[in-house]
C-alpha cells in the first residue's frame, strides 16, 4: 500500500466508513467500529483485544470487546454492504464465486462450534473452529465477501450449549455444502456480477450443490474425487484413462507464486442435458481432469457446466481461479486479524470476521486502484489453448460409441 498517498488511502476508508456507519445506530458505535477497523489495518503485532485497544488509542479493550459481544448492530446488514462495495469497486460481468473452508484453531470447548475435527488449514485434526466462506474474484482483485460458523452436531443437538455461546435457536445443523449453498443463493442475489462457481472436491462432489447451480444457470468448475460417477460413463478417473494421448494439452490456469501454473489438461464435452434457449441447448456439461507434469501420476478431477460454445480455456481458468481464495485467507490472516479474535460466542465470531473482511476488501480495492493508477501490475487474461481440430470440437456422444471424442477448444 505504500504506493498509494496517505489522502487517498483515507478517501477510500472513509467512503467505507460511509457505506457501513448508518448500520451502527449510535455515534459511539460508530467510533468503535472505525477504530476496531483501522486497528485492523494498522501495524499491530497481534491483532488481540488488548493490542488492538492500544493502537485505537483506547485505555482498555473494554470498548471493542462490547463493539463484538453487546452492542446492537447486525453483521449479515454489514455483510450485505460489503457484498455492494465488492461489486462496485472489483465487479466484473464474467466474476467468479469460489467456495472453501479454513480452520481456527482454539483450546477449550466452550468457543461456538470448538471440536476435535479435521482442518485442512493445519492438515490435521486439530481441536478448532471451521468457517465456510465464499470469495469473489475478477481480473481487477479478490476479496472474501460471505462467511458461516460451521456448528457440528455435537453442538447443534445440545441446545442449552448453543445457547450458552449465543448460538441462534434458528441455527440448526447444516454440512457444508449446505452453507456453501447458502452463500451461493445469497451472493446472486447480490449487486455482485457472477458468471462461474468453483469449489474443491468437499463441494464438487455433492450433487445437491451441483444441482442448484444448474437450476440458476450459472457455471461451474468444481473438483471431484477420481471415484466421482459421471452418468452413462461410470467413474471420471476411468473415463479419462480412455482419452487419447493428444487429448492432454499442455496449458496455464493461471499464476501462482512462482509463475503460470502450468499442467497438462484434458477435457470431454459430455452429452447435451435437458435444458434448452428455444430449440438449442443452452448448457454443456463437461468433465476435466488436471495431470501434473513432473509427477503424470498425480491426477485432479473436475465436473463443469459452462454455456453452449464455451471453450477449454475457459473452463480451466475457472477451475484455476480456485487457488485465489487461498491467497484470500493468506492476506486476510496475515494483513487483517481474520484468525485473532479473542471472543467465544457466535455473535461475536461473526463480528469480528465481517469487519476483517471489510479490512481485507478495503486493501484488495486499494491494490485494484493502485494498479490501475500506475498500471504497476497486468493481470493475465482468460487463457487461450493452442489446441485446434479441424472438426472443431471432438464431443462424447455414448457409452457404446467407440469414436468417444475429446474435447479441443472452440
Amino acid at each position: 500500500m505504500d504506493d498509494l498517498p496517505d489522502a487517498t488511502w483515507d478517501r477510500e476508508l472513509d467512503d467505507l466508513f460511509l457505506r457501513i456507519g448508518h448500520r451502527f445506530g449510535r455515534a459511539d458505535l460508530r467510533r468503535r467500529m472505525r477504530d476496531y477497523v483501522r486497528a485492523l489495518l494498522g501495524p499491530v503485532g497481534r491483532k488481540n483485544g488488548w493490542q488492538l485497544a492500544e493502537h485505537a488509542g483506547h485505555r482498555a479493550p473494554d470498548g471493542l470487546q462490547r463493539l463484538l459481544n453487546g452492542a446492537t448492530w447486525n453483521a449479515d446488514d454489514v455483510r450485505d454492504d460489503l457484498q455492494t462495495y465488492v461489486a462496485d469497486k472489483l465487479g466484473e460481468a464474467d466474476g467468479v464465486l469460489i467456495l472453501d473452508d479454513t480452520g481456527f484453531v482454539k483450546k477449550g470447548t466452550t468457543s461456538a462450534g470448538v471440536q476435535r475435527q479435521y482442518s485442512g488449514t493445519a492438515g490435521r485434526t486439530e481441536n478448532c473452529q471451521i468457517g465456510v466462506f465464499a470469495a469473489y474474484a475478477t481480473t481487477r482483485g479478490r476479496a472474501l465477501v460471505d462467511r458461516e460458523l460451521y456448528l457440528p452436531k455435537s453442538w447443534t443437538d445440545d441446545r442449552e450449549r448453543c445457547r450458552a455461546a449465543k448460538i441462534p435457536d434458528e441455527k440448526h445443523f447444516a454440512t457444508k455444502p449446505e452453507l456453501a449453498r447458502a452463500m451461493v443463493l445469497r451472493a446472486l442475489a447480490s449487486p455482485m456480477p457472477i458468471a462461474w462457481v468453483t469449489a474443491d472436491a468437499a463441494y464438487g462432489q455433492e450433487w445437491r450443490f451441483r444441482r442448484m447451480l444448474e437450476e440458476t444457470a450459472v457455471g461451474y468448475v468444481l473438483a471431484v474425487s477420481k471415484s466421482q460417477q459421471v452418468p452413462r460413463f461410470g467413474r471420471v478417473d476411468h473415463l479419462f484413462t480412455q482419452a487419447p494421448a493428444e487429448a492432454w494439452e499442455k496449458r496455464s490456469c493461471g499464476d501462482g507464486a512462482k509463475g503460470p501454473r502450468v499442467y497438462h489438461w484434458a477435457a470431454v464435452q459430455l452429452p447435451v442435458i435437458e435444458d434448452f434457449d428455444g430449440e438449442r441447448p443452452a448448457h454443456h456439461r463437461w468433465a476435466l481432469a488436471r495431470r501434473s507434469i513432473s509427477r503424470p501420476d498425480e491426477i485432479a478431477y473436475y465436473l463443469g457446466y459452462a454455456p453452449l460454445g464455451t471453450g477449454v480455456d475457459r473452463l480451466v481458468s475457472v477451475a484455476g481461479r480456485r487457488w485465489a481464495i487461498e491467497e484470500c485467507f493468506q492476506a486476510a490472516k496475515n494483513e487483517c486479524g481474520l484468525d485473532q479474535y479473542e471472543v467465544g460466542r457466535y455473535v461475536g465470531w461473526t463480528r469480528h470476521i465481517t469487519l476483517a473482511m471489510f479490512a481485507h476488501a478495503f486493501l484488495a480495492v486499494t491494490a485494484a486502484q493502485a494498479a490501475a493508477k500506475g498500471a504497476a501490475e497486468t493481470v493475465p487474461p482468460w487463457f487461450r489453448s493452442p489446441w485446434r481440430k479441424s472438426a472443431g470440437c471432438w464431443q462424447l456422444a455414448s457409452r457404446t460409441d467407440p469414436a468417444r471424442r475429446f474435447a479441443s477448444t472452440q
